[in-house]
Formats: structure tokens, sequence, C-alpha cells
């Protein structure tokens, strides 16, 4: 697809999640393929003009992490304007401008979804940055700041008019958080409020079908995954073969899984050193043990994981102990197998099928998502 001046492999895009989407995360993710854009956790403007040493690591990129957005929260424009001209001479291929997080201290100081309530001087930002960069500038933005003010489609219209690219559109407003269903009307409503820049959806897109809704039921260009990104890393690449072939692909094996994870632990060390990369590994392999299968002995244990040695007899354990749960063929006991995911925008044919329907909000380094 089509981002401004920019050729994408795909419509499919990694969304910004603080504190996970970091660069060995994105490293994964794009390794497994099917990704056609990646942005970087939300940085503060401010911080990236004074190199702030947190917020230049936050943009750390490499080789195979391309093509790359920054994604830029602040409210001053000369601010958003200059960040994004460095991040312009750093190569970055698109810079974000963050109008959707519901966090308070991004909120108070005009960022995030406080820029959905004043649109003339969020235009005038945003114009100043389209003015100053050659690259392609995008807004992710939510419906609105509540159900009374849905300001995404006038804000959308707004923001058109003075050269974005593309408006990226979180069905849901910012005094939901993460909370309730995705309305599909919704970013519907925003899709035919622009005349000609692609629009993406986002929220509750947990499986190839539920992206597939989303596009059919809204218009959108394309989607954007967070949360199912993390739940289920191979997401892109399965929902880009079910998008062109209508065929859902296997599931990965325990054993791929187990590849991945340890190949997303090897990343964390290079990137972060194995000290920090283990501690901040700690948050990250529940989340792949949750298709494991019974797996409380290496959860309980792994969120104390201190080297990579300590990880491999972690990991070494585990197998040992999961193998009372499996069968002569060495697969799981149809008892025991992980709970399938569910598309959040259906429910199941049958009742005593068990389904996963939500992706539980992870911790993270601001109060609240």
């Amino acid at each position: 697809m089509r981002l401004g001046s920019l050729t994408l492999q795909t419509n499919l895009f990694l969304s910004p999640l603080a504190g996970y989407t970091n660069l060995p995360f994105r490293l994964t993710v794009r390794e497994l393929g099917g990704l056609g854009m990646a942005t970087t956790d939300l940085v503060n403007a401010r911080s990236l003009i004074e190199r702030k040493v947190k917020a230049l690591k936050l943009i750390e990129t490499a080789p195979g992490d391309q093509p790359l957005a920054v994604q830029l929260f602040g409210s001053v424009p000369e601010e958003m304007r200059d960040a994004a001209q460095f991040l312009e001479s750093l190569g970055v291929a698109s810079v974000d401008i963050n109008m959707g997080c519901p966090v308070r201290k991004v909120c108070r100081v005009g960022g995030g979804s406080a820029m959905m309530t004043e649109l003339n001087k969020t235009a005038a930002l945003v114009r100043g940055m389209v003015e100053g960069v050659r690259i392609p500038v995008t807004a992710k933005m939510r419906l609105g700041w509540d159900e009374e003010n849905l300001t995404a489609p006038d804000l959308a219209r707004a923001l058109e008019g003075v050269g974005v690219a593309g408006i990226f559109i979180h069905g849901r407003t910012r005094a939901q958080g993460f909370g309730g269903r995705v309305n599909l009307v919704g970013i519907r409503a925003v899709v035919q409020a622009v005349a000609g820049i692609p629009v993406i959806g986002n929220g509750d897109v947990t499986s190839p079908e539920a992206a597939q809704r989303m596009i059919e039921e809204t218009g959108c260009a394309g989607v954007s995954i967070g949360r199912g990104a993390f739940y289920n890393p191979w997401i892109f690449e399965h929902t880009r073969h079910f998008l062109k072939t209508g065929e859902l692909l296997p599931e990965p094996s325990f054993e791929e899984r187990v590849r991945v994870m340890v190949r997303h632990l090897d990343l964390m060390i290079e990137v972060f050193g194995e000290t920090l990369g283990c501690r901040m590994f700690r948050k990250v392999a529940p989340w792949y043990s949750k298709r494991f299968g019974p797996a409380s002995e290496f959860n309980k244990k792994v969120v104390l994981v201190s080297s990579r040695a300590h990880f491999d007899e972690i990991l070494a354990h585990y197998r040992q102990w999961r193998g009372q749960f499996l069968d002569e063929t060495g697969e799981l006991k149809p008892r025991f197998r992980p709970v399938a995911m569910a598309s959040s925008f259906m429910q199941a044919e049958n009742p005593a099928v068990a389904l996963r329907r939500e992706i539980p909000v992870p911790k993270g380094p601001v109060d609240v998502w």
C-alpha cells in the first residue's frame, strides 16, 4: 500500500505499545513476516530535541528494522517540528503524531488524546510539521474524548487539509481506555470523512478474521495491531496470508514458539545487555507461555530470570515438567491444550468451545494505558 511517498509491502502495521514495542520485539516480529511498517514507543518531542538518553534509546533501530516510523507526543509546535526534522535527518521513514494516548501524564501536557479537543490548534501544529519535513507525517487518534465528543471525523478532515499522509484510528474513546468493544461504525465514519488519504483501523484485532472484518466493515485501508501482536507475533504473516488466500495457516508448534521466544531474549540481551535484557524479559516471557499449555512451573521461575544461562536452566526444567501433559506422540493431551484466540468481534458458535476473547492490557511504564 502507499503511505505518502512510501510504498509498503503489506497494509499491516505494528502499533506502539509503551514498554514493549522496542527494537528487540520489532526485529522478532519482522523476522516472522507480513509486517508493512512498525512504529516505536511514543517519544517526548522535547526529550528528543534535548538528546535525552532514554529518548534516544526509544528510537534505536537497526538495518533489519525498516521501514520504521517514530511516534512523537507533545503540544509545542516548534518542538514537534524540530523533533520531526531531527528524525528525518536520522533516516526515519515516517513520523507519527500521538493523538490517542489516554494516559494522564501525556494528556495533561496537551499531548495524546488532549489534542482531539482543540482542532484548530492541533491542525496548526501538524501543518508546521508537514511543511518542515519531506517524509510522511501521520496521526494516531481515538474516536474522541468521550461518547459525547466524537471528534475524530472532523479532526481527520482537518488534518488531511494540512497534508498528513494517513490516519491511524483506534476505535475507542479516551474515556474507554482499553475497555468495552471497538466501534467499527466510528472507524467507518473517519474513513468516510477523508477524501484521499489512507485510514488505518486499530483496536481488538486479535486474529486474521478480525482484521478482515475490520477492513470489510469500515473500508479502512489496513489495520494496526498492538496487543494482538504481543499475544501472537505470527499474526502479521498469518493475516497477510489469510487476506490474500482466505486460508488460515496452522498455529505455530510448541518448538516454534520456544525458538521465537529464545530469539526475542537473545535480541533483548544484544540491545540492552544481559542483566537489563533478562530483567526486562521477565514481563515478556509469560506472554509466550500463554500458548504453551500448562505453564505455571515456567511462569513462576521465568519472572526471576537473571542471565541467559539461568533462562536455559528454567527452560530445560520446564520441558521436563511439561512432559507429564503429553501423549505418546509428544503432543499435549486434549484437556491440556491452550485456549484458542477467537476474533474479538465474533462469538463462538458452540458455547461449549473455550475461546479467549480478550487480551489483557500489559503492565507498562505508565499508570493507565
